[in-house]
């Protein structure tokens, strides 16, 4: 039996699918939501959203993730512990037994695109054994029309199937979990995790290696646009404040996670978004907030009273990466189009654990290359087991996990883009102040806010600026709505002898992990960086 909605001729036959039980073609938000709640997959919690469980697997698996190794993109591939290699015979048998294991399955297909501009727009296929994960596939894509769905032709396939698993002994892999991407056959294999993310992350690798192809520099970035048009955009890595940044009522949301910068400008790439929400403020982020009470959302492992049905999103039992997936309308704020002029400002978001970077630096065009291969943030004690102090964590291009081509690929096209298109560009630190974490507090979002709206309106063109001498950036001594104090972090240290006993060992930390980019970069990149301390 298949479901009566207009869907394309391009059949399950094409990806090594037969025999299938029912097929659920597009189904639309409602008709998936009875299709989960009537297998069991999820909860319906007040006011609408669907609550879900992954199970054993609440986050990304990037030790799982393998791209097979074939003669038309080997040469391009940035090979080691991120890309890592798998067989082309490999890839067949696991393919095969995935496919005798979807015999007589019901399956859930959503036919859509990735790419907001429709010059570079892509058609997918996400074919899922959960009506939820479809749902996730549809919330996070653009979906696509009747008529669209008619002709639909995906150039890409995810096949997601949770029930299977790997048998590493035979397959080659580290675990049960695996994420193989083939751009020989267009398609990604996705078995032993429940985790949504790998559906949307796994398309994201697909299209870092194919757009810079055509000229397109991919970001893992968020962005958002003024009522003058004026564009930003955010990098940063989870927990830095990427999403909420961006969600900003003042500003119309073009995208939160997942852009590209071409001639025209920059489009997103997907259709939804996918925020982290645990501990979210009703205050400090009220449109996401908002968001994760509507119907159409997906809260994975989220806090559920089975008693009354309300979510705790201050629950963090099962995670603290809990996720909302929602479609981009249902930010009041949003633009439906998802595309934007050429960024005039790029904010590039750290949440520095030590608690000694500066809150808000301005960025020369070389210190911009040195920060976005850099990509740096902290993990903080008590995330991790046995992590007791702040640890540095670097990310080139700030998503160094979807990055298919060596990062100084991305960091070029992104120097040349600012250099043509005259960008300011920000390092602003979202993370502690007045000693590391544990001993100082996190800089209040309203400080943030702050420093980011007085730089995009140009308010910080007309201030005086200090050098910081061991990370080596230009700091502004005032800002609107900032106190002074928070401006310069060695001030607000009891000790200013600890603070710069700290900063030298971040500066540190900074020059060892660029040594690896030394040989793709100018002279001038390497020594607009941190000061390596004298021993």
């Amino acid at each position: 039996m298949s479901s009566m909605r207009p869907h394309s001729a391009y059949g399950l036959d094409h990806h090594g699918i037969y025999n299938p039980n029912n097929v659920f073609w597009t189904l639309n938000t409602p008709l998936l939501y009875q299709q989960a709640i009537r297998r069991f997959e999820g909860h319906l919690a007040h006011l609408g959203p669907l609550v879900v469980r992954t199970g054993q697997y609440t986050g990304r698996s990037p030790r799982d993730k393998f791209i097979v190794e074939e003669a038309g993109s080997c040469n391009d591939i940035a090979w080691g512990s991120v890309n890592q290699p798998i067989s082309e015979e490999r890839f067949k048998i696991v393919h095969a037994r995935l496919m005798a294991y979807l015999q007589g399955r019901d399956l859930f297909v959503q036919d859509c695109f990735v790419g907001a501009d429709p010059t570079y727009r892509m058609p997918i296929r996400v074919i899922t054994e959960s009506a939820w994960a479809s749902l996730f596939a549809r919330n996070l894509f653009v979906q696509a029309n009747d008529e669209e769905l008619k002709v639909h032709v995906p150039e890409f396939t995810v096949i997601q199937a949770p029930g299977f698993q790997a048998i590493p002994e035979i397959d080659g892999t580290r675990s049960e979990v695996f994420i193989m991407l083939n751009f020989k056959q267009k398609m990604v294999i996705i078995g032993g995790t429940q985790y949504a993310g790998e559906i949307k992350k796994s398309i994201f690798s697909v299209m870092n290696y194919l757009l810079p192809k055509q000229g397109v520099l991919p970001m893992h970035c968020s962005a958002n646009y003024g009522s003058g048009g004026d564009v930003a955009i955010f990098f940063g890595l989870s927990g830095t404040g990427k999403t909420t940044l961006s969600t900003d009522p003042q500003r119309v949301l073009i995208g939160d996670d997942e852009h590209a910068w071409s001639d025209s400008g920059i489009f997103n790439l997907e259709g939804g978004c996918y925020a982290k929400t645990i501990r979210l403020s009703r205050t400090a982020e009220p449109e996401i907030y908002e968001a994760c009470r509507r119907f159409g959302t997906i809260l994975e492992n989220v806090g559920y009273n089975t008693m009354n049905g309300r979510i705790d999103l201050d629950d963090d039992s099962l995670t603290e990466n809990t996720r909302a997936a929602y479609p981009i309308s249902h930010i009041p704020s949003a633009t439906r189009k998802g595309v934007g002029g050429h960024p005039n400002n790029i904010v590039m978001l750290t949440a520095d654990a030590f608690g000694v970077l500066p809150p808000i630096s301005r960025l020369t065009s070389e210190q911009a290359m040195y920060h976005f291969l850099s990509g740096y943030t902290a993990k903080v004690a008590g995330t991790e087991r046995g992590l007791t102090e702040p640890q540095a964590t670097f990310s080139a291009c700030f998503g160094e996990p979807f990055m298919i081509w060596r990062p100084s690929v991305y960091a070029h096209m992104l120097a040349e883009r600012i250099e043509r298109h005259k960008a300011n560009v920000w390092l602003v630190n979202t993370g502690w102040s007045g000693g590391p974490y544990g001993v100082g507090s996190r800089i209040k979002i309203a400080y943030t806010r702050a420093m980011i709206n007085a730089a995009l309106s140009g308010d910080l063109d007309h201030v005086a600026y200090r050098r910081d001498e061991i990370f080596n950036l230009n700091v502004p001594m005032s800002c609107p709505n900032v106190p002074v104090d928070v401006l310069d972090p060695r001030s607000t240290w009891a000790d200013p002898a600890a603070y710069d006993a700290q900063a030298h060992k971040l500066a540190n930390m900074f020059a060892h992990n660029f040594e690896k980019y030394a040989r793709d970069v100018d002279q001038a990149v390497i020594e607009s960086g941190p000061r390596l301390a004298v021993a």
